[in-house]
C-alpha cells in the first residue's frame, strides 16, 4: 500500500496542477500529484488554445522545455467581424503584447514530461479519491491506484486543481462558501477539421445568423464554432450543412471564404459562468476550474488557472520555507479579483457578439452599440486588447 508524507498533495494533473508542482519543485518543496483521468485522456483532450504572454512567461520562468515557441504560433491580434466587415486589432501597437496559439493538451505534454524528469510521484487513473482533515495541519488524500492499491498521501496542504467535477470543491463547507452561477441561453457547435488556416489570426464574427469563431489548432488542423441552441443534436448536422452555416456567418463584401476540409470531430459546448468563494478552507486551496469556469469567448480559462498558480505558488513557498502561514491567508481575496475581471470580460465579449433569443429589440441594438463603442474608439480598442492579452499575473 503506497503511503507518502509530503509537503503538498495536488489533486488534478492538468496544466495548472503540474505547473504548480514544478514551481514548488524548483523551490525545493515536495509534492505528490494524482488524477482520475489517464495520461492519454488528458493528452488528447482538445481544449483552450490561446495563451496570454504572461502565461508563456510563467512556463519560461520555471525552465519548462515547452514547445510553445517552436510548435506554437504567436498571434499579434484578432479580427472582429460585424456583418461581414472586419475590424483588425494589432495587440503590439495597442498594448505592447501578443498571445500564443498553443493547445492546452500540448501544454500538458510539456508539463507532464517536466514532472517525469523530476522523478517525483504522479498517479494517473486513480479512483475513489477522498480528502480529509482539511481543518487541521495534517490533511490527507486517499485513492485507489490504477493497479488497485490503496494510496495515502499525508501532507501539510492539499490543492484542488481537479476541475469543475472533482471532489475538492465539495470539501469546503456549504455554510462557509458561495457559489455564483450564470447559464447562457445558447451553446457552441464546435468542429475540428483537417484544413489549412482560413486566416492568420482568430476571427470573432457577429452576424444576423448568430456568432461564429474561426479558430486554429495547427497548420493542418483547425477549430471552428458557431452559436446554436443548447438542445442541438450533433447528428442533425451533416458536414455540408456545417460548412454552409459557418460560411454564412463570415460572408461579407470582401468575399472572404473559409478553407474547408474533412471534419474529424463535432461537439456541443454549453455556456456557463461560475465562481466559488472563498477558494480556500483550512489546509485546502482551489485553483483553476475547480473554483471557477468562464465561457471561452474571452480565451481566459487556462490563463486564469495559471494566474491562480502565480498567486498560490509563492504563498505556499513562503508558508513552507519561511513558516509564514499568513502568506496564504489572502490567496482567495487576491485571486478572485482577477477571476471577476475575467468573468466580466468573458461575459462582455459573449453578450456583444452573440444573438440572444430571449432579448428584445432594444437589448439587441444596445449590445451592438456597446460593440461599436469599442471598435470605433482607440481607448476602447486598447481596453479590449489589454483584457484579451491579460493583466499582470501575481
Amino acid at each position: 500500500m503506497p503511503e507518502f508524507q509530503t509537503d503538498v498533495a495536488i489533486v488534478g494533473a492538468g496544466p495548472a496542477g503540474l505547473l504548480l508542482a514544478h514551481t514548488l519543485h524548483n523551490a525545493g518543496i515536495d509534492s505528490v500529484v494524482i488524477d482520475n483521468r489517464s495520461r492519454d485522456d488528458i493528452a488528447h483532450t482538445h481544449r483552450a488554445g490561446i495563451l496570454e504572454a504572461g502565461s508563456v512567461r510563467m512556463l519560461e520562468a520555471q525552465g519548462i522545455e515547452s514547445r510553445v515557441h517552436t510548435s506554437g504560433h504567436r498571434h499579434d491580434g484578432i479580427d472582429i467581424r460585424v456583418d461581414g466587415v472586419s475590424h483588425s486589432f494589432d495587440f503590439p501597437s495597442l498594448v505592447g503584447e501578443s498571445v500564443w496559439l498553443y493547445p492546452q493538451n500540448e501544454i500538458f505534454v510539456d508539463l507532464s514530461a517536466a514532472r517525469e524528469r523530476t522523478g517525483r510521484p504522479i498517479f494517473y487513473s486513480v479512483t475513489d479519491t477522498a480528502i480529509g482533515d482539511i481543518e487541521t495541519e495534517q490533511p490527507w488524500v486517499s485513492a485507489r491506484t490504477e493497479d488497485g492499491e490503496e494510496l495515502t498521501i499525508n501532507a501539510r496542504y492539499v490543492i484542488g486543481t481537479d476541475g469543475s467535477r472533482g471532489p475538492c470543491r465539495a470539501m469546503i463547507p456549504a455554510d462557509t462558501k458561495q457559489r455564483f452561477f450564470h447559464e447562457y441561453p445558447f451553446a457552441w457547435f464546435g468542429i475540428l477539421c483537417e484544413a489549412p488556416a482560413s486566416h492568420e489570426v482568430l476571427i470573432y464574427s457577429r452576424s444576423e445568423r448568430g456568432f461564429a469563431l474561426i479558430s486554429q489548432r495547427s497548420e493542418s488542423v483547425q477549430r471552428m464554432y458557431f452559436q446554436t441552441s443548447p438542445d442541438t443534436e450533433v447528428a442533425d448536422w451533416s458536414d455540408d450543412r456545417i460548412w454552409s452555416e459557418l460560411q454564412s456567418r463570415v460572408e461579407g463584401p470582401d468575399g472572404f471564404q473559409l478553407k474547408t476540409g474533412a471534419i474529424i470531430d463535432k461537439n456541443i459546448l454549453p455556456f456557463r459562468s461560475a465562481v466559488t468563494e472563498p477558494m480556500q478552507h483550512g489546509s485546502l486551496f482551489l485553483a483553476g476550474d475547480s473554483a471557477h469556469t468562464v465561457p471561452p469567448t474571452g480565451a481566459k480559462g487556462l490563463n486564469l488557472a495559471f494566474a491562480d498558480v502565480s498567486v498560490l505558488a509563492p504563498a505556499l513557498i513562503s508558508a513552507l520555507k519561511n513558516s509564514d502561514a499568513e502568506a496564504l491567508a489572502g490567496y482567495s481575496q487576491t485571486a478572485t479579483k482577477r477571476v471577476w475581471k475575467a468573468q466580466n470580460f468573458s461575459y462582455q465579449m459573449t453578450r456583444m457578439l452573440h444573438s440572444d433569443p430571449s432579448q428584445d429589440a432594444f437589448e439587441t441594438k444596445r449590445s451592438l452599440g456597446e460593440l461599436n463603442s469599442i471598435l470605433e474608439s482607440e481607448h476602447g480598442r486598447r481596453y479590449l486588447a489589454e483584457c484579451y492579452t491579460g493583466w499582470p499575473k501575481g
